[in-house]
């Protein structure tokens, strides 16, 4: 599964340490799911979608689903 979130939290001005903040998490695991090497809970991806400010489906991309 891919991600978005680095492309979002950039584009909004927010860092990692904000976005693991809010979310109630390490920055090191923002920093690991940004780079494909965690996936988070559900509940914690539909955290970052909330806060973020944006669907689940424009952050999470199913690569299967994807074609790519």
């Amino acid at each position: 599964m891919k991600n978005t979130i680095k492309q979002l939290r950039e584009w909004q001005g927010i860092s990692q340490v904000n976005l693991a903040l809010i979310c109630d998490v390490s920055r090191q695991t923002i920093n690991a799911i940004e780079n494909n090497k965690y996936d988070p809970s559900l509940q914690l991806a539909f955290d970052i979608a909330k806060y973020l400010n944006v669907r689940i489906d424009e952050v999470f991309i199913n690569e299967e689903e994807d074609g790519k």
